[in-house]
């Protein structure tokens, strides 16, 4: 690493910050999983820049606005600061799906996981060292996404991380196989920070 290029950590929302619902319409539906606050923490002190990489089908599906979904994440970030936990870098959403009711945002795009646009877009932005660089999610599809991108990977055994792939995200083959496997968002810090 340069010191040109900052190292990462990637992280999905549902299931890796927060419980893993099929919908999150409101600051109400968030529910932080316990210890996150202290392990983005942990990973903020050791240099780590924090970006959430997230697919919100719910803007295909009509049920919010991007701006609205924006200011939940918002609303987000301010909680885990206000729970002693550190600002997060960086919030990318994809808002798309191949099967969208909203007819601008029915596409089969590069940003949604599996796919690495998200990755690609804040490494670009934040000149970041993907080499350097980790990605915590919950599922195969975010797995492949950060195997994509040339990032280690940690699958956190969550809740959801057994259930059938998101639509896009079959097939992946050994791109689904994390480097790593964790009960939760602390113990992918301890792996991370171990890892030197």
């Amino acid at each position: 690493m340069t010191a040109e290029h900052a190292k990462a950590v990637f992280l999905d929302r549902d299931g890796v910050l927060v419980r893993d619902r099929d919908r999150v319409l409101r600051a109400e539906d968030f529910e932080l999983l316990p210890g996150v606050p202290e392990a983005l923490g942990r990973l903020s002190r050791a240099g780590f820049k924090l970006i959430v990489v997230t697919n919100q089908p719910v803007v295909a599906r009509g049920l919010l606005s991007e701006r609205t979904l924006s200011e939940l994440h918002a609303w987000l970030v301010e909680r885990i600061v206000g729970l002693g936990g550190p600002r997060i870098d960086l919030v990318l959403a994809c808002p798309h799906h191949p099967n969208a009711d909203v007819a601008a945002y029915r596409r089969t795009c590069r940003c949604r996981k599996p796919g690495p646009g998200l990755l690609e877009l804040a490494t670009r932005d934040l000149r970041l060292a993907p080499d350097q660089s980790w990605l915590v999610g919950d599922r195969p599809s975010d797995i492949a996404a950060g195997r994509r991108h040339d990032v280690r990977t940690i699958l956190v055994e969550t809740g959801r991380h057994t259930e059938p792939p998101i639509q896009g995200a079959e097939g992946l083959g050994d791109l689904a196989h994390p480097h790593h496997r964790a009960a939760d968002l602390a113990d992918a810090a301890s792996i991370i920070l171990g890892a030197g």
